[in-house]
């Protein structure tokens, strides 16, 4: 089976590339400014994470957070796990995704629900405007 997480070509490339994890703008309908933070590695279970991948793990999630806050104006920025592809695990990562009080509004959704509206309206987000959240997200860094 492809891993989407391993073969995916975002939007501006890589914004940051550590020894253990990769953050990345992510593809699909979740948004501009939202980043995918993936181990380097393919790894399926958080579980079977390195020390080292464990270790790296908290403070990047605690920095991309911050930047997509910064470079938003997010009212909340979710931070979730995702991992399956075709009902069968895969490689995780974390999506870190900006939310404002205008896009609860326009969906009348918020949470896991929000996330399942987006991906089922099915819009995909400007790529130019990807790229250059990924160079601004790459600055701030």
């Amino acid at each position: 089976m492809t891993c989407i997480a391993c073969e995916a070509k975002p939007p501006g490339g890589a914004i940051f590339a550590g020894e253990q994890w990769i953050v990345e703008h992510t593809i699909g309908t979740l948004g501009v400014g939202t980043l995918i933070v993936k181990p380097r590695r393919h790894v399926v279970h958080v579980g079977e994470l390195t020390d080292a991948e464990a270790l790296e793990l908290g403070p990047l999630l605690q920095r991309a957070e911050r930047v997509v806050r910064e470079l938003t104006g997010a009212d909340q920025v979710y931070v979730c796990l995702w991992s399956h592809m075709h009902r069968e695990p895969g490689h995780i990562h974390f999506v870190v995704q900006p939310v404002t009080k205008a896009l609860m509004a326009e969906h009348d959704l918020y949470g896991p629900e929000l996330q399942v509206a987006l991906f089922r309206a099915g819009v995909e987000p400007d790529e130019d405007a990807a790229v250059a959240f990924a160079a601004a997200a790459r600055d701030r860094w």
